[in-house]
């Protein structure tokens, strides 16, 4: 059964139009597979999450990928440190091997994130992340949903970031 946390991070992605897929850690790989479009490219899960289970190498997405793959990538797949209930937002720490770039230069963004760490609202997450970043003198960027900007006028998505995103939630019971 869905904690009320879970449930209220599914209730907020919907209004962004998110699609959410519940996994047990085992089939992690598989359901990256099945959601992204190739080509696509990732960061390393098992070290963000410091957990083998979450490897991507018997999928499609290349890791650490060169400015090219970049580039040409059509998915992009990384894993948030936590997800914030109540606005359906994901903190994606920045790393040396790119992460942002990863979640950002892509027409679809996949974001792994694991029940355990999801919070119900944004000040504990502000709490949690500012204490871990102090510590490790790094940051975090706070995505919401795909890109979407009216600018111009008309509401327009991927201006600046993926026109598309999705979320694989990984819980003990699924």
């Amino acid at each position: 059964m869905a904690s009320d946390t879970l449930a209220t991070f599914e209730s907020s992605l919907a209004e962004y139009d998110v699609p959410v897929t519940r996994v047990g850690r085992a089939a992690v790989a598989s359901q990256v597979n099945d959601v992204v479009e190739p080509p696509a490219v990732g960061v390393a899960l098992e070290e963000t999450f410091a957990d083998d289970a979450f490897s991507l190498a018997d999928t499609d997405v290349v890791v650490d990928p060169t400015p090219v793959e970049l580039r040409e990538a059509r998915t992009g797949v990384t894993g948030a440190r936590l997800g914030v209930a109540d606005y359906g937002t994901v903190a994606l720490e920045q790393t040396d091997r790119g992460s942002e770039l990863v979640s950002l230069f892509v027409d679809t963004h996949v974001v792994v994130v694991r029940e355990t760490d999801l919070v119900t609202e944004m000040e504990t997450a502000i709490e949690s992340l500012g204490d871990e970043i102090d510590e490790s003198r790094g940051s975090a960027i706070l995505a919401t949903g795909p890109s979407a900007t009216a600018d111009m006028g008309a509401l327009v998505r991927g201006a600046h970031g993926p026109k598309d995103v999705r979320a694989i939630v990984v819980t003990e019971d699924a």
